[in-house]
């Protein structure tokens, strides 16, 4: 899909159709990289909310009683369409995220080898026999769909983020109703027409464009939502969590981080360096997996500190595929890193690089953030505490690894962490010890598999994991079953 193909109104997926908002009302999606107008967005509320649900908890049975493999079969004809259309797609998520081309074609397979994987579950939806304690007696469980399950996603890897949930939530029976993110509208579109025309049943997935308040709220509260999966902030999870539990609708939470990076002092610093570049600043810093807290052992921190700085210096900032980074997603989020590294700075902070917004030809009409590191600030300073989700990283020195570690550990939040060693034993206890729900040797603070768990701990998540074949169990409920023979009867 071509800039001059868009639709001039992004509009909902319901039952299999395209729906405007009940309220008439729209809104302007604006392009991270010119600020221009890109297509208006119907602006859904509680009325389109309802619709949405109602032709959702229609669908279910009938997709509930196809067969898992069935399913499976299904959900790989969306894939394998997904995969005909894979630089359709990746233009679109570039388009609307300002990211490269290059970098949204990556995103892209990822979803779709997300989408192969969780299709094959269909033929492993696994249960389990054993034993019973009791004579005469079976014992095994089911996997059985929970009901109509409620997505709200984030706008940082769109197409990714729909099928982190879509596909898990599907397979295992369930019907859904996903609230596209705001900045990414059209991402969510093409992907509920890809499933539509690949033959996906309709109301099996509705889609809802609009406002996390006037859309996404609604959809927490309503009763007929049986599952809720949010990636998001922290505040916004908290708020959820509130809510669905007042009707004891199962939650999971992916929720923020600041994510530690440790480099040792036996590190290979340009390995080490190579990471934390990619890890702070690809995606615009717009990860939930950013290595945001980079520490550093004495011995080699004036070394890496000074290397690191020269080459976040030279980074290439823009949409290309030539560029190492390109703008944050919207303006307001813009003016909330820039105010946040303002405030720092009037704390004492030391700004080594970047630390406003870039003004120059190439970048003054789009929402570009430069790439920004700080040193001298306290690990409790708000900077330090807060996740900005942007292109901000924060340096902080440690005079061993057992203080690296408890800086490490000393943040509210608890999702990835990285240290760069080449000692066994180190790489070992940090592993073990760190406390986040995915840790890393050599390598960045990114990067998850999608036959793999990924979540966090503290503020980081409600200790869910998607995706991985530990979706499954946010997605399912387990029966248990007995059978008891009557040996009268043999």
């Amino acid at each position: 899909m071509q800039p001059g193909q868009y639709p001039s109104r992004i509009t909902n997926w319901i039952d299999g159709r395209l729906v405007d908002a009940e309220g008439g009302e729209g809104f302007a999606k604006k392009s991270p990289v010119t600020g221009v107008d890109m297509y208006r967005v119907t602006r859904s509320t509680l009325p389109d909310v309802q619709h949405a649900v109602a032709a959702a908890r229609s669908a279910q049975p009938a997709w509930a009683d196809t067969p898992p493999v069935r399913r499976g079969l299904i959900l790989h004809e969306v894939v394998q369409a997904m995969k005909r259309r894979r630089e359709e797609i990746a233009g679109v998520v570039a388009s609307e995220t300002g990211k490269s081309f290059k970098s949204a074609l990556g995103e892209t397979d990822g979803a779709i080898e997300l989408g192969l994987f969780m299709a094959g579950e269909g033929q492993r939806l696994y249960g389990r026999t054993t034993t019973s304690g009791a004579p005469d007696r079976y014992a095994m469980t089911v996997r059985q769909p929970i009901g109509v399950a409620g997505l709200i996603i984030a706008a940082n890897t769109p197409i990714a983020n729909v099928a982190w949930k879509v596909f898990p939530a599907l397979i295992c029976g369930n019907a859904a109703v996903l609230k596209a993110a705001e900045d990414t509208p059209l991402t969510a579109w093409l992907f509920g027409e890809i499933a539509h025309e690949a033959g996906l049943p309709p109301g099996v997935l509705n889609i809802i464009q609009g406002y996390g308040e006037e859309a996404g709220a609604p959809l927490v509260e309503h009763p007929d939502v049986d599952v809720i999966s949010f990636t998001g902030s922290t505040a916004v999870g908290r708020r959820i969590a509130m809510t669905a539990g007042k009707r004891l609708a199962r939650v999971s939470l992916e929720l923020g981080g600041k994510n530690p990076f440790v480099v040792c002092d036996d590190a290979d610093l340009d390995n080490a360096i190579r990471w934390a570049l990619l890890s702070a600043f690809s995606n615009a810093g717009q990860r939930c997996a950013a290595a945001s807290r980079i520490i550093v052992f004495d011995a080699v921190y004036e070394q890496f500190r000074d290397r690191l700085v020269q080459q976040t210096l030279g980074l290439s900032v823009g949409p290309d595929d030539g560029d190492d980074l390109g703008p944050v997603i919207n303006e307001r989020q813009l003016h909330r890193m820039v105010e946040a590294v303002e405030a720092a700075r009037g704390r004492g902070a030391r700004i080594l690089a970047g630390g406003a917004r870039l003004t120059g030809a190439a970048h003054r009409a789009g929402y570009y953030m430069a790439p920004t590191l700080i040193e001298n600030i306290d690990p409790h300073d708000p900077v330090s505490t807060s996740e900005l989700f942007g292109p901000i990283a924060c340096l902080y020195r440690a005079v061993d690894f057992n203080q690296a570690l408890a800086l490490a550990n000393d943040s509210p939040y608890g999702l990835t962490a990285c240290i760069h060693t080449r000692n066994f034993h180190r790489a070992v206890a940090f592993s073990q010890r760190v406390q986040t729900g995915v840790a890393m040797v050599n390598a960045g603070t990114y990067g998850s598999e999608p036959h793999m768990p990924f979540g966090g701990r503290k503020q980081s998540g409600n200790g869910s994991r998607e995706p991985g074949t530990e979706a499954l169990d946010v997605y399912s409920e387990l029966k248990d079953i007995y059978l008891a023979v009557d040996t009268a009867q043999l």
